[in-house]
């Protein structure tokens, strides 16, 4: 079994989907978190300036969507064929079209521009949610093949960070979503990883 260690700032975000993975499979990894103050000088040791990283027997590579799909391979999470791992794939893409609309507005600087954007993003957001839920709905209460994928590890992860930005819960409106985040939860190795982790306190 390689050794892991996950590299990435005090909080959930796109470090989160990938300790749902590990936790999920009962993988052990070292999750390296380290402080804000700390980041320009570690910033000079990571492969692209960006993390997550994850070491695979010191090896660095970056990435968070590869790393989960490395890792969900690995645990069976991937899709039963070809279309499903396609079918995932495009729906992690989906999600994260989602966070970044979100992001968008959240990370602005300039008042004037921040207002628009998040003007858009109240269009753009339930847009996402209401297909996102539809596509539960039609999969057996699952995103794709009517079980447990990545693609659902990462929307459930990535929740606590999206609820963070738009100041809100999210899927409260959204039935279908609001049961895969409860039963996504509720999975032993999830329950235990979620009990344990360490508190995540955003700056901004």
């Amino acid at each position: 079994m390689p050794s892991y260690k996950l590299i990435y700032f005090p909080v959930t975000a796109l470090g989160e989907p990938i300790r749902f993975l590990f936790s999920y499979a009962g993988i052990k990894f070292v999750d390296e978190r380290f402080n804000e103050e700390d980041w320009p000088k570690l910033k000079l040791t990571m492969p692209f300036g960006k993390v997550p990283v994850l070491e695979v027997d010191g090896k660095k590579i970056d990435q968070s969507v590869a790393i989960c799909r490395y890792l969900a391979k690995q645990c069976g999470l991937a899709g039963k064929n070809n279309w499903e791992s396609l079918e995932i794939d495009a729906t992690v893409d989906t999600i994260h079209d989602l966070r970044a609309n979100i992001a968008g507005f959240h990370y602005e600087s300039n008042k004037q521009a921040k207002e628009e954007k998040l003007k858009a993003a109240k269009e753009t957001v339930p847009y996402y949610l209401e297909r996102l839920d539809a596509q539960v709905k039609k999969n057996g209460g699952y995103f794709v093949g009517g079980t447990l994928t990545w693609a659902d590890l990462t929307f459930v992860g990535l929740l606590d960070y999206l609820n963070h930005m738009m100041n809100e819960e999210i899927v409260e409106k959204y039935e279908n979503l609001k049961q895969l985040q409860k039963k996504v939860e509720e999975l032993p190795t999830i329950k235990s990883w979620i009990k344990k982790r360490p508190s995540t306190m955003y700056q901004n």
